[in-house]
Order: C-alpha cells, then structure tokens, then sequence
C-alpha cells in the first residue's frame, strides 16, 4: 500500500494551480496555501515517496539528534556527514536555543514516555518547541514545533503539528521521520504505531523550485509500494536507539530530484 505519492502530489498540485504568490523573508517568492493535511495508517504504511529518492538515513539523523540526544549542537551531526543545519549555524557551533534544546530543557521524552505507561488516555499528552520565551535565541525557529499523541485501544496515534512547509525539501523529510518517531515511541511503550496525522499551516513551493516539482508530477502514475520499517526488537529503551537500528527495507524510488533551499 502506497498513498504518500498520492497526497503529497495532491498538494503539489493544488499549491501550484491554486496557490497564493506572496513574498517572504527568504527573498524568493513562494506558491502557498493554508492549513494542508496528510494522514497515514502506520499500521499498513511507512510513509516515505517513491516518486524521488528521499535520503532516509538523513532524516533519522536529524530526528536522533533532535529526540535522542536532544541536542542543538550542529557538529554532532556534522560528524555523521549531515550538513543540513550548517546554513543556521551560530559562532557557538549550535542552532541556538531551539529544537533538541527545548526537548531537553523540559525533558518532554521522559514525560510523554511516562504518561504513556501510566496514563495512557491522558489528553495532555504534547510536546512542544514553541517556547515563546527562548524564540530570539534560535537561529530558525522550529517549523516542526509540536506533536500531539493519544492511544485508540492498543495503537498509538500521533498528529504533528508544522507551522511553516517548504513541500519539495521539508515535507518529505518530515513526514517520513516522524512516522519513525510514532514507530519508536510505541516500540518502548508497549504500543501498536496507529495513525499519524501531518498538518501543515503554510505549505509552500519556492519560486525556484516549480521545475522540479513538475517534474515530479510527471511520475505520479508510476508509484511504488511503499517499503517495510524494520526496528531492531532488542531495544527496550528509547534512548539506546541508533542509526543502525532503524532501517527502511525494500525501498523502491525514482531518481533524486535536485532543488535549491532557501535560507
């Protein structure tokens, strides 16, 4: 089963045939429309596209550094060749006081971990980076900022939260790795992965970027399944997980599809 192509191409289209043309900080202007939803079944799916190669091992990564190690520390991610976060990159060698930063400085792992043992039908259960009080010291202020979990019977069903969406880079990097973290989070938990919901409140393709996603769009009726997520069974603590724990088997994916980030 394969629906990732499917509603993320859907978006793509509607942005580019319907979207708003505005102006932004970055200085190239974007197509965007509000308020865009993805919603994926983990039970049935691992949501990643086929119709362009997306770096997997990448996108961990970074959600290892982020949850794992809580870190705002961009050398960290450096050493593992991920060079994602070198444009935001302070004197000090961090992003500032943001993403891993407020993971840490809350310990929200700890407590989403848990209530989720303990309580699992609390409607509390959030973590959030939009910590208004630290937002000037972040060199970028987090886009993925908030995640929302609830147990239905024995699945655990999270909803992420995006403020901003840059839909040909972000997106896809985003919507795969945090149905890794829901995968992750109800491995250690005792959990079934349920559903995952991805809102987006500013979906947006840069002016610079329509090319390629035209060309994506060209190979949407010539999708993939979708691949299997393997987690090694022999983890029983969320913060013993490593890069070589998580893998994606069976990832069939069409060529890469080069486009510029803006900064």
């Amino acid at each position: 089963m394969n629906t990732s192509d499917k509603q993320y191409l859907n978006i793509v289209e509607n942005i580019l045939s319907k979207g708003y043309y505005s102006q932004n900080r970055t200085g190239i202007a974007t197509f965007k429309l509000p308020h865009q939803i993805m919603q994926f079944d983990l039970s049935k799916e691992f949501p990643i596209l086929t119709t362009k190669f997306v770096a997997f091992k990448t996108a961990v990564k970074e959600l290892l550094w982020i949850y794992r190690d809580q870190s705002n520390d961009v050398k960290k991610l450096q050493e593992q060749n991920v060079h994602i976060w070198d444009e935001w990159m302070l004197e000090d060698g961090t992003i500032g006081k943001a993403y891993g930063y407020q993971i840490s400085k809350f310990k929200q792992i700890d407590k989403l971990i848990d209530t989720l043992k303990n309580d699992p039908q609390s409607r509390r259960m959030i973590m959030s980076m939009w910590n208004i009080a630290d937002l000037p010291d972040m060199s970028l202020q987090p886009c993925c900022y908030e995640t929302l979990w609830d147990v239905e019977g024995d699945r655990l069903n999270c909803m992420l939260v995006q403020r901003s969406g840059d839909i040909p880079l972000g997106v896809p990097f985003n919507m795969c790795q945090y149905a890794v973290l829901v995968n992750l989070i109800a491995h250690v938990t005792g959990f079934k992965p349920g559903i995952f919901t991805h809102v987006i409140n500013n979906a947006h393709i840069y002016e610079n970027q329509v090319d390629g996603m035209k060309l994506q769009l060209t190979r949407k009726n010539e999708t993939y399944d979708a691949p299997t997520l393997w987690i090694n069974p022999e983890i029983k603590n969320f913060y013993d997980f490593t890069i070589d724990d998580i893998k994606l088997l069976d990832y069939k994916h069409h060529d890469k599809i080069k486009m510029e980030v803006s900064v």
